[in-house]
């Protein structure tokens, strides 16, 4: 099973992405701890401003006046109880401690060093209503001192205390002080941060998302524009194996994409070059043949034994055959296709009646729905060798056209003999015949196939062999994609 996408665009934009998206959630993570860190120091800065106030204030009130003044300043999410028992601070954390000691020193730069004064942090879940000993002299023991109060809970050194006002279940942080006022009486704070607090960031989530989506929509693009060459280099080359004269590859864009652009253009031109010298050689070595064959059938002409002359101009005639094929299939290496509109079921008809005169058996199966764009001369000249070949080697050929938006498909059956399945590749090779003599008595010049896949090739298809499976015989199979454009 494959764990990574097989396209190149689909692996950078999932390397990209992956980064991406472990990178945002790691912003997340550090933004979310500073976050809750900055809060829980905010807050406990206000507080600290509140609770100095409340202890001045405290101190210039007559004891009388004191418990009517907590009534109206107890509220969440400060509550204050004057003579509660006292508690010691026991932190057991690290960043508890770290935050109850610089919440104690701002305290005590507003309210003085000389008092006493104890602070603890604890983390909370707000479950109970507020506990009766918050309003009066009853406020219960913290962390593990005496008399805890009723509503609180205490699990391995963290303190759960009910609030009134609070949400149920929703975490916060308490700062619990205890200090006391000019004449010794003792008050204690239970400051607690707000439960919105510690909300998830909505604003963030939101940055998050559309920072993500944009950077998803600009990786997308990126990484197109730079697969994009690649593509169009495939392309090329595949396009290249049909038709070595198709137009050269734009070399404007990058510096590197230039590069490849003219790599790959002299490369085609190189190789044009080469089939068109080599094409031409074979060309005019066929077409200089055809003097002296001329001459050898005019001096055969001059034998006495009609036998040995009848026999030399039969050589003579294969010869001159051969040439002619072989220069006709030279010439056609170097043409490129000029299309037209064809009538395929028209073309068809006049091959099978070709077939007919000269006593082969031709039968047509479906029709084409619209005409082909192609070369006429050409497409006739492979179905011809195609009937041709059926004919010869298995006595009656069977066409079937399926046609399609996409392509046209022709199907050439016989009932010969058929062909080794190890032989199926080579009978498009020039000059393979499958009895493997060169004995014109059993075969042509086995150069038929080797048009028929070029003809193919030039249109932009595909073709290959394969036995019968229903009965004796065997099938060719073409393949030509219908084109938008004539």
């Amino acid at each position: 099973m494959r764990l990574l996408p097989r396209s190149l665009f689909a692996r950078m934009v999932l390397v990209l992405l992956a980064g991406l998206i472990l990178a945002q959630l790691l912003s997340f993570a550090v933004h979310w701890r500073e976050r809750g860190e900055f809060v829980q120091r905010a807050m406990g800065m206000r507080s600290v401003q509140r609770i100095a106030d409340i202890v001045k204030l405290l101190d210039s009130t007559p004891p009388a006046e004191r418990a009517r003044i907590v009534n109206v300043l107890n509220s969440p999410p400060l509550r204050i109880a004057l003579d509660a028992p006292p508690f010691t601070a026991v932190d057991d954390d690290d960043d508890k401690t770290a935050l109850a000691a610089q919440f104690a020193s701002g305290l005590r730069r507003l309210i003085g060093d000389d008092r006493p004064l104890s602070v603890h942090v604890a983390d909370v879940r707000m479950r109970a209503p507020l506990v009766p000993g918050m309003k009066g002299p009853g406020y219960g023991r913290m962390m593990g001192g005496p008399g805890v109060a009723e509503g609180a809970e205490t699990t391995g050194g963290k303190g759960y205390y009910g609030a009134g006002g609070y949400p149920a279940g929703r975490p916060g942080v308490a700062f619990v002080v205890q200090t006391r006022l000019g004449d010794g009486a003792r008050v204690t704070f239970d400051s607690r941060q707000p439960a919105e607090t510690v909300s998830w960031p909505g604003r963030l989530l939101i940055s998050l998302v559309v920072l993500l989506a944009a950077v998803v929509v600009l990786t997308l693009i990126a990484v197109r524009w730079v697969t994009r060459p690649l593509k169009t280099l495939a392309q090329a080359a595949e396009e290249l194996g049909r038709d070595i004269n198709r137009p050269p590859l734009d070399e404007e864009g990058p510096l590197e994409v230039g590069r490849a652009a003219r790599a790959f253009n002299t490369m085609q031109e190189r190789l044009a070059g080469f089939i068109r010298e080599r094409t031409g050689i074979f060309a005019a070595m066929s077409h200089d043949l055809k003097t002296p064959i001329t001459r050898l059938r005019l001096r055969a002409e001059l034998l006495d034994d009609p036998e040995l002359r009848a026999k030399f101009a039969k050589d003579l005639q294969e010869m001159e055959e051969l040439v002619s094929v072989t220069l006709d299939f030279m010439r056609g290496l170097d043409s490129g296709v000029t299309t037209q509109p064809i009538d395929v079921g028209a073309l068809l008809e006049s091959l099978q009646e070709d077939a007919i005169e000269v006593g082969g058996e031709v039968r047509i199966e479906g029709a084409a729905l619209t005409p082909f764009h192609g070369n006429p001369q050409a497409l006739k000249r492979c179905v011809g060798n195609l009937i041709g070949n059926a004919v010869s080697y298995g006595k009656s050929a069977t066409l079937v056209v399926e046609d399609s938006a996409g392509q046209l498909r022709i199907h050439v059956r016989d009932r010969g003999p058929g062909i080794p399945e190890a032989d199926l590749e080579r009978v498009f090779e020039p000059f393979y015949r499958r009895e493997g003599s060169r004995s014109r008595e059993t075969g042509g010049t086995g150069l038929g196939l080797s048009i028929v896949k070029h003809i193919v090739q030039l249109h932009g298809g595909r073709v290959w062999a394969e036995n019968r499976t229903d009965t004796a015989g065997l099938v060719i199979f073409v393949r030509l994609p219908r084109r938008r454009k004539a």
